[in-house]
């Protein structure tokens, strides 16, 4: 039998090779919001793993949408053209299909790079600024509460969210996925944790859902027919009243109506009161619902480590689709490594085909050598 990890999976008109969808990861070392030599090295690298999607990292939609100083950006000319520049680099060299994560970081925008301890930056500080979500609710008590959206702030972030689609467009990017979890605005909007607006986008299920399918719904309409676009969601907050499964449910099914190609499950990050019990596949269990209960493509994520973890997460019917970030990183050949594995097949670079190990004579695709 084949590798269920190794078939082909199909997203409306893009087609990936196999099922194993490297995660977007912050790198937080852009410059003004423009991708840098680092961005190169760092995708280049991933785009050579044999993975049938590459997802680039949270990508802000304004400066002020920005998780650190040091988020990659796509807002104007000069993020466009330095973007331009990579991904024309990594397409000379490898046919992966790219998929761009946008994002708007709401009240957890302003913050430190994570290894300069990730805390808040005060908005009067020299590289800070002033965050905004849908309620004056500060992600932890310390630090400075964001500005509630008024009504031309809600247009102008659902306008953002649309005009970086069109930029991605322009530089031929093949899917996009609306960044809706890990506490960031869109799941802010979600959250009666985080969300105690009066108006028509608080209080109630569908009103707290109805600006993050707004958003949705414009990114949908800008991008062309067939080119997929979906939303990673937070499946529960892990916290007491908070955004949780059954909510995901209904939004899983509204997303869908509106012609999401899937969805990628995560969970967290709105609140610091999360109690989480982190475990390998811990995630799982609510892709699993939400595919039994939605038929949506699903894809999981979350401590999925080993190639035989996966295939049965897939074989199992439990999503269809394993999204990678941590395990890529550490191990940036993981694909080739888990079809070795599996007994499957995965595409190399030919530079790279004389490194097929003697025990794997059928590992990499096409690959062909001389007698020289």
């Amino acid at each position: 039998m084949s590798a269920r990890l190794f078939e082909p999976l199909r997203l409306d008109d893009l087609e990936l090779e196999n099922r194993i969808i490297i995660a977007p990861m912050c790198q937080y070392s852009a410059l003004a919001g423009a991708a840098t030599d680092w961005h190169l090295m760092h995708l280049g690298q991933l785009a050579q793993s044999g993975a049938g999607l590459l997802t680039l990292e949270a990508t802000a939609v304004s400066p002020e949408a920005r998780i650190s100083p040091g988020d990659l950006g796509l807002y104007d000319d000069a993020t466009e053209r330095a973007l331009a520049r990579v991904l024309g680099a990594v397409r000379g060299t490898a046919p992966i299909p790219v998929a761009i994560q946008i994002n708007h970081a709401g009240r957890k925008a302003s913050s430190r790079a994570p290894w300069e301890g990730g805390a808040q930056i005060a908005p009067d500080a020299a590289d800070g600024w002033q965050t905004e979500a849908p309620s004056a609710i500060p992600h932890a008590e310390s630090e400075a509460p964001p500005h509630a959206l008024d009504a031309e702030g809600l247009r102008r972030v659902r306008e953002g969210f649309v005009a970086t689609a069109k930029r991605a467009m322009r530089l031929g990017i093949d899917a996009v996925e609306l960044h809706g979890a890990h506490g960031y605005l869109l799941h802010q909007f979600l959250s009666p944790l985080s969300n105690r607006r009066e108006d028509q986008y608080g209080g109630s299920l569908e009103n707290r859902m109805r600006f993050p399918l707004e958003c949705f719904e414009a990114v949908r309409e800008a991008v062309p027919a067939g080119k997929p676009v979906w939303m990673r969601v937070s499946a529960t907050d892990w916290v007491e009243e908070g955004w949780d499964l059954d909510q995901t449910l209904e939004l899983a099914r509204a997303l869908e109506r509106r012609g999401a190609a899937a969805i990628h499950v995560s969970t967290g990050g709105l609140s610091t009161a999360q109690k989480i019990p982190v475990g390998p596949g811990y995630q799982v269990p609510f892709a699993e619902r939400i595919k039994a209960e939605t038929g949506l493509t699903t894809i999981a994520v979350g401590l999925i480590t080993e190639p035989q973890q996966a295939e049965a997460i897939l074989a199992e019917g439990k999503a269809d689709a394993v999204s990678l970030a941590r395990a890529m990183l550490y191990d940036p050949r993981w694909p080739w490594h888990a079809a070795a594995e599996l007994g499957a097949q995965v595409r190399a670079p030919k530079q790279y085909w004389r490194s097929q190990p003697h025990q794997y004579k059928d590992l990499f695709k096409s690959a062909a050598f001389g007698q020289r």
